[in-house]
Formats: C-alpha cells, sequence, structure tokens
C-alpha cells in the first residue's frame, strides 16, 4: 500500500510505503542506503559522456597532419597578347609537413592527461554524492529521534494536563492553572505534528537519492551507536590527491607540447611543371622551415613549467588542510561521544528521577504546577541536547569518511556491476 505525501517542491511525487503488520518494510542499514544512491547516481550519464568526449580526443591527438595539393597556373595570356595557352605553365605540388619537435606525442600524451582528468574529477563527484547521501540517512536518525522526544514531551503534558484538571475540580487549583497544562498540551500536540513532518520530509529526501520511494525502516538506535569514535582513521582519499596529480601531469604535458612547438616542423614540396609552349615537363622539389629568429616560444614554455609546479604545491597544501581537518573532526567526534555517554548514564537518569519524584510531590500537593513543568522541560532539553550531540558526531563522521574516502570501494562495486 503507497500513498502520495502533499509535499512542495516536487517531493509529491515521492511515494511513502506503510508497514503493515503481515509486511513490515525492510531494514535500510547506512552501507545499503549507499550503495543504492552510488548505483542510482544520475551524474554517471554525464560522466561516462565526458569519459569518451576525452577517448576521443585521444584518438585525434593521434592523427598525422594532412597532406596538401596546389595547382598553380604562371603566365597567363594579356588581352590581345596571343593564344590562351601559349606560354603558360602549370604547377602540381605535393606538400606535406613535418613534426620535428614531437608534436604527436606530446599532442597525445596532452590528450591523455585531460583524460585521467576528467576521470578523476568524476570520481570526486561521486564521493561528494555519497557524502550528501551519508547526510540525509543521518538526516531521518535524527528526525526520528526527535519524533520521540516530541511523543515523550506529549505523554509528559498529558500526565500533567490530567492530574492538574483533578486538582481544579477538587479546588486545590485555580482554574487558569487547568488552562495553563491544556496550552501545554496542545503545544506539545502541535510539535509531535512538525516532528512527524520533518521525519516524512527526511525520509523522501532520502529516497530522492535513488527511486524516491520509501520502502525501508532506519533503526532508531543507530544514532546512539557511537562506535565510529574509535574506529582507525585512514588517508586523505586518493581520490581528492588524484585531481591534482591529473593537474600536475596536465601541466606537464602542455608543458611537452610548447617544447615540441619550439622546434619549428618543415614542410617538403614535390610536384610537376608543364610548359604549354614547348610541351616540357619538369620536376619540382622544395621545402620550407621557419627562421626562429624572433619567437622561440619560450614564454609558453615557462608559463607550462610553472603552472606544473604550481599543481604540485597545490597537491601538497591541500594535504595539509586535510590532515588537520580530519584531525579536528576526529577530536570532536571523540568528544560528543563522551558528551553522549554522560547525558545517557548520568544526566538523563537524574532528570528522568526528578520528573517522578516533582509529580508525586504534585500529586500530593507539595509542589505547584510551575515546578513540573519545570522539571518536565528540564528532561525535555536535555533529551535534545543528547540528540543534537550525537546529530553533530554523526555528520563529523561522514565528513570524515568523505575525506578518507571510505566509501570509494562502493563506488567501484557500482562500477563493476554497470
Amino acid at each position: 500500500m503507497t500513498a502520495g505525501l502533499a509535499l512542495p517542491s516536487g517531493m509529491a511525487l515521492a511515494q511513502e510505503a506503510m508497514p503493515t503488520a503481515e509486511s513490515p518494510l525492510p531494514t535500510l542499514m547506512p552501507r545499503d542506503a549507499l550503495a543504492r544512491a552510488a548505483q542510482a547516481d544520475p551524474a554517471i550519464a554525464g560522466s561516462d559522456a565526458r569519459a569518451r568526449a576525452a577517448e576521443a580526443g585521444v584518438r585525434q591527438a593521434d592523427v598525422r597532419t594532412n597532406p596538401r595539393l596546389g595547382v598553380a597556373v604562371e603566365n597567363l595570356p594579356t588581352i590581345g597578347g596571343g593564344g590562351l595557352i601559349d606560354r603558360t605553365e602549370v604547377r602540381v605540388t605535393y606538400s606535406q609537413d613535418l613534426e620535428r619537435g614531437g608534436d604527436r606525442v606530446a599532442r597525445t600524451g596532452r590528450a591523455r592527461s585531460e583524460a585521467d582528468l576528467v576521470a578523476a574529477e568524476a570520481r570526486v563527484k561521486r564521493l561528494d554524492r555519497l557524502e550528501q547521501a551519508q547526510m540525509a540517512y543521518v538526516d531521518v536518525l535524527v528526525a526520528e529521534a526527535e519524533l520521540d522526544v516530541a511523543r515523550q514531551r506529549l505523554a509528559l503534558a498529558e500526565r500533567v494536563q490530567a492530574e492538574t484538571a483533578r486538582r481544579v475540580a477538587a479546588a486545590r487549583d485555580p482554574l487558569f492553572a487547568g488552562s495553563r497544562a491544556e496550552a501545554e498540551l496542545v503545544q506539545a500536540q502541535i510539535d509531535l505534528d512538525q516532528a512527524e513532518t520533518r521525519l516524512r520530509v527526511a525520509r523522501i529526501a532520502l529516497a530522492k537519492f535513488w527511486d524516491g520511494t520509501v520502502d525501508f525502516s532506519i533503526p532508531s538506535d543507530l544514532l546512539y551507536d557511537t562506535s565510529a569514535s574509535r574506529g582507525s582513521v585512514g588517508e586523505i582519499a586518493q581520490a581528492d590527491l588524484r585531481v591534482f596529480d591529473a593537474r600536475r601531469d596536465l601541466a606537464a604535458a602542455d608543458a611537452a607540447v610548447q617544447r615540441a612547438a619550439a622546434i619549428p616542423n618543415a614542410t617538403v614540396d614535390v610536384g610537376l611543371r608543364h610548359d604549354w609552349d614547348t610541351g616540357g615537363v619538369g620536376l619540382l622539389v622544395g621545402g620550407s622551415i621557419p627562421l626562429q629568429r624572433y619567437d622561440r616560444n619560450q614564454g609558453a614554455i615557462d608559463r607550462a613549467e610553472a603552472l606544473a609546479a604550481a599543481a604540485t604545491a597545490d597537491r601538497n597544501a591541500f594535504r595539509l588542510e586535510k590532515d588537520r581537518e580530519v584531525a579536528r573532526l576526529q577530536v570532536e567526534i571523540s568528544s560528543g561521544a563522551s558528551e553522549a555517554r554522560r547525558l545517557r548514564e548520568d544526566a538523563l537518569p537524574l532528570a528522568e528521577r526528578a520528573v517522578q519524584e516533582v509529580e508525586a510531590g504534585f500529586a500530593r500537593g507539595g509542589f505547584s504546577y510551575g515546578d513540573v513543568v519545570a522539571a518536565h522541560r528540564a528532561l525535555i532539553d536535555l533529551r535534545l541536547r543528547l540528540v543534537q550531540v550525537l546529530s553533530k558526531l554523526h555528520r563529523d563522521v561522514a565528513r570524515r569518511d568523505r575525506l578518507t574516502g571510505a566509501h570509494d570501494p562502493l563506488i567501484l562495486q557500482s562500477e563493476a556491476r554497470r
């Protein structure tokens, strides 16, 4: 059974499967979600087309220059100067450029470097998309946790409203106390409705990374799993470094092209000359080569070599910057895991006990309505604080996974299945 969700911004097209007692929705683990996102990446078609274009560029660069065929007619008669073909000479020449500096090899090398850069940039974009999918998975976990907190708040508000109504009926509390309890109950219901909407939107946003059908359930206890804080940290993603390597190689290939262009190409001409006056035919052999009197292409060579050095420096700077970011993330992940553990094991049990004690005292007339509300808010604030801490922890893990290329094997698997 499916039901459309009337949501704006194109989300009305998404379908959310409703679980039943006979057919519960299958569980979607993080790796399964990322595998779906990797397999259904809409940018694959564009990346494949760019790769084919780059390979076509390699084939084109490896082609020799075309020869030229020339025809020239000399000594055409003037008006009144005799016959049409008297003393006319016709020359037919065949010319071929000779690439002396290795231009063809240099061109082909540059085209291959361009193809490598296209492939490297495509891999980085796919990793970026998997990071977004992992963030979307975290959004669902957080939305489910916030919905659970909203339900707990509603349950607390219902208990207080019922007890306050009993006290007002017994004339132990004024009428406005009952009105305040009812207002708190309405606000709790509104918060619950908003939390349910946020969860629906988060689930649809995650499903949009493949076919848009919300045919899964996510274990809510995964939000409280902080085992990622104890995992080993890998090196910076090779996919990112390969982009800089490809840029460096492309700049080096540009330098090779410019050095080849600094050696002038020669042109060889072979042909025949026919004299219509005498009927003689002669062989023509010639050639030409530019004189490097002014332009030796040195500026272009220096520019390409400087860009290659800049690409190497950029790679080193990028690696140092990302190493620092990974180190910072690891510290924040460990700190978040420690804070979450203390909130769950120390702060929340105390706040829950305080609520129980205040509610019991309120029922006996020992505490006011304000005391009960303060205890409830303290408990809800702690639970929301726990959700916020865990949300940041898992987002930091997603960012760390992106920087270290943790999901690169999923891309390789999706490519192998294509």
